[in-house]
């Protein structure tokens, strides 16, 4: 072969990508048990695709618009981080840099053969499995598997040592169980819709015996979109939403726990929603970007400034009068808001390229849904809608376990909308 030709032939490198994709199916046991291998896999993942690209010659990835507004964010995060004077708090924005790098790795490199991405799905249905599983066996033992009772705000742990079940199932049973709900609401068939509504109930039940509210809430929502858009799993969302009503109405004899973290707390907590947890602190991460609207605090600057008695007051331009609001106490590592918490670090121009940033990861999904309707696109765009939906309560995007299940997603999303060799068609029966 010519020197000319042999030049112009691409290395093979498929050596690379294996480890890679095995690596990426323990994710979901990572995320559960192990997270800061789960951080170490991620780094590495996103620093074998940078070599990866550099040995192909192929940087097209960089190009993207959702990658160049995550570089716009980050250089803003670094420059309000610098502001503060903090070396730790630039270092720390510098290396938020990996995750949009791991989104382009799944999207472009992992997760581009549809058969990869189905055994994946694989993994996530039996840890979802798992989850499911060690709930149901804490709440008729009482312990669960190691040896762990109720969470002290009466939440159920699973089979995990922390309150993490319910994000854990939530990210785990939607992309790993919603595509077999499908199936079997597509056949069309009595057994077929007696199974995906008994799934669906299953699924309903265990969150609610969990007694984490937003992971129910965000699971609810998604199934509600995957509905509108499959006709045929509307009777089976239906059948799940009225037993799950029931179950909420036996949960003071059944479950009081969960009765009491799901009715009793949620009810008084609306009622005084300024004074509650949450309400002090999204009042505290308001007034912080109300006196720091164009640069923001830089990175982890909510839990560095918290605590300061300058931010112990209300917002009365939104009705909420001056007040201590908790003081001290009513602070967190984080403003439980992926959103607000941008607000935090990166001010008003930060949270614009932030929501910017989210169209334009959307955007591409909505474009290969529309080409490619088949039921993993489907799931995983709504997904990827359902993470970034603004009005939630959320844990760090920065840390695990939710940086993880968070950008897995998104780039499984982008991946799975980029190709045509999606399973079958999620039009079927709509």
């Amino acid at each position: 072969m010519p020197d000319s030709a042999r030049a112009s032939c691409p290395p093979d490198l498929s050596w690379m990508k294996r480890p890679a994709v095995w690596g990426t199916y323990t994710f979901p046991l990572l995320l559960c048990y192990a997270l800061a291998p789960a951080e170490i896999l991620l780094c590495l993942i996103a620093g074998a695709f940078v070599i990866h690209s550099a040995l192909s010659r192929d940087w097209s990835w960089l190009r993207q618009p959702w990658f160049v507004l995550s570089l716009l964010l980050g250089a803003d995060i670094v420059l309000a981080s610098a502001c503060t004077g903090s070396m730790r708090a630039v270092v720390q924005s510098v290396l938020l840099l990996r995750y949009p790098v791991f989104v382009a790795a799944m999207a472009f490199w992992v997760l581009t053969d549809a058969r990869d991405r189905h055994r994946l799905a694989t993994a996530y249905a039996w840890v979802a499995i798992w989850m499911v599983a060690g709930s149901w066996q804490q709440y008729l033992w009482g312990r669960n598997i190691m040896g762990y009772g109720r969470w002290e705000d009466g939440a159920l742990l699973g089979p995990l040592w922390a309150p993490r079940a319910g994000q854990a199932l939530f990210m785990t049973a939607f992309p790993g169980l919603m595509p077999v709900i499908i199936s079997l609401a597509q056949r069309r068939t009595r057994g077929g819709l007696l199974c995906a509504g008994g799934l669906l109930v299953l699924l309903v039940l265990t969150f609610l015996l969990i007694s984490q509210r937003m992971p129910t809430l965000l699971f609810l929502f998604g199934t509600l979109c995957v509905a509108l858009m499959v006709r045929a799993l509307r009777l089976p969302f239906v059948l799940a939403c009225v037993i799950g009503a029931g179950g909420i109405a036996l949960s003071p004899v059944v479950a009081p726990q969960a009765y009491n973290k799901l009715v009793i707390s949620f009810e008084h907590q609306m009622h005084g929603f300024a004074d509650s947890p949450y309400g002090m602190l999204f009042i505290r991460a308001g007034v912080m970007v109300s006196d720091h609207p164009l640069v923001g605090m830089g990175y982890d600057g909510f839990r560095i400034n918290c605590p300061n008695p300058i931010y112990f007051r209300g917002l009365p331009a939104l009705g909420i009068a001056d007040g201590p609001h908790g003081g001290a106490p009513g602070c967190n590592l984080h403003p439980h808001n992926y959103y607000i918490q941008v607000a935090t670090m990166a001010g008003v121009p930060g949270t614009v390229l932030f929501c910017l940033l989210v169209i334009a990861l959307l955007r591409p999904m909505a474009r290969g849904l529309r080409a490619h309707m088949g039921v993993e696109q489907m799931v995983m765009c709504i997904l990827a809608f359902v993470i970034v939906w603004p009005l939630q309560s959320t844990s760090s995007f920065s840390t695990q376990p939710t940086a993880g299940w968070v950008f897995i997603a998104l780039g499984w999303a982008l991946a799975a909308t980029r190709g045509g060799t999606g399973m079958e068609r999620a039009g079927q029966g709509t």
